[in-house]
């Protein structure tokens, strides 16, 4: 039997990995393609938001090829989850044309394609390719490396530098892996900027690595699917910042906070209230679903830095509670605090 192709869909927090994984289920183009939902935080909201595009349907279930990992991240957690969920999944394999795996925001992809050489999974399932999804716009605007002019002098002035936070080596090491870069939200930018950010990725990449502009996630699957590259057998090559530690350690002051509340709220009202909150605190990412006063439909919000986006996705079930289920990754969140700032 045939090995499942694996397409691993890296990036960072907000870059648009979910909105991509949508749009290939959407356009599968007769490809049964599995997906693993590494969701972080207790909230499935990624999952949730690929159920509800209606196109995994079998005869077995409606969720049976979409699997949430709710504890961490797939490199932490590769043992205790990924292992047997990759074990029942291969059962399923002549079901099973590709799958897909969104890593978390701050998942290492290394570790994860490691688990591809295991023997249990090494002879039913290949790592095809590793796609990075980099937020355009949030390059630009200096959220995630800093800005880019001043980066880029720094580097060239010390090549050894050793004074990156850890989320910018985490976005070099998802670089390194792929074979790939998916630029995001470059409608968000002038044509200049967008030339200057493809110029310095390219100058990030590893030899060869196309840099392939996106807008919504609207892409050929053919582009993305079918790269044959075998990643596990030339991961060495691949030179990330923790290749040499037995185990990584992420930043311990990250968390992420849940909130569920029995209320609704005004989007614009509630749109307010997280942007002052994310002046307030430390808030890398907020998303999840509002309940909108005397709205049929459910709300979708999505927020990165003071970014934030909303669209309603479909109507409320009549066996699902109306609550607006909220979910924030920070550093040293106060979940009171959050819940406070949200009431008030």
């Amino acid at each position: 039997m045939h090995k499942i192709p694996v397409t691993v869909i890296s990036g960072f927090l907000g870059a648009g990995k979910t909105t991509l994984v949508r749009h290939l289920l959407q356009n599968n183009q007769g490809r049964r393609i599995a997906v693993l939902v590494n969701e972080f935080g207790e909230v499935g909201i990624d999952g949730d938001l690929l159920r509800s595009c209606q196109v995994c349907d079998n005869e077995e279930s409606p969720d049976s090829n979409i699997v949430e990992l709710t504890n961490g991240c797939l490199c932490c957690t590769v043992q205790e989850e990924f292992y047997p969920i990759m074990q029942e999944l291969l059962k399923r394999r002549d079901k099973i044309d590709c799958l897909l795996i969104e890593t978390s925001g701050l998942a290492l992809p290394k570790p994860l394609i490691q688990a591809f050489r295991w023997p249990a999974i090494r002879n039913s399932a290949t790592v095809d390719g590793v796609v990075t999804v980099v937020d355009c716009h949030a390059l630009a605007q200096g959220n995630l490396v800093g800005d880019l002019d001043a980066l880029l002098a720094q580097r060239q002035a010390d090549p050894n530098l050793e004074h990156e936070t850890p989320i910018e080596e985490l976005f070099e090491d998802q670089l390194a892996c792929a074979d790939m870069v998916l630029l995001t939200k470059t409608d968000l930018v002038d044509a200049a900027t967008l030339n200057k950010i493809k110029t310095w990725l390219q100058q990030e990449l590893q030899p060869g690595v196309k840099v392939v502009t996106s807008s919504q996630g609207e892409i050929d699957p053919n582009l993305l699917l079918g790269f044959n590259a075998a990643v596990e057998d030339n991961l060495d090559s691949r030179h990330a910042h923790h290749d040499h530690e037995a185990e990584h350690e992420h930043d311990d002051d990250i968390n992420s906070v849940e909130i569920t509340l029995d209320r609704a709220f005004e989007p614009e009202i509630l749109t307010e209230q997280l942007k002052q909150l994310v002046q307030q605190q430390e808030i890398y990412r907020v998303k999840g679903f509002v309940n909108v006063p005397e709205k049929s439909m459910r709300l979708v919000l999505q927020g990165v830095g003071n970014r934030f986006d909303t669209f309603y996705d479909r109507p409320w079930t009549q066996d699902e509670a109306r609550q607006t289920r909220l979910v924030l990754i920070g550093r040293n969140l106060d979940r009171n605090l959050v819940e406070k700032a949200i009431l008030n």
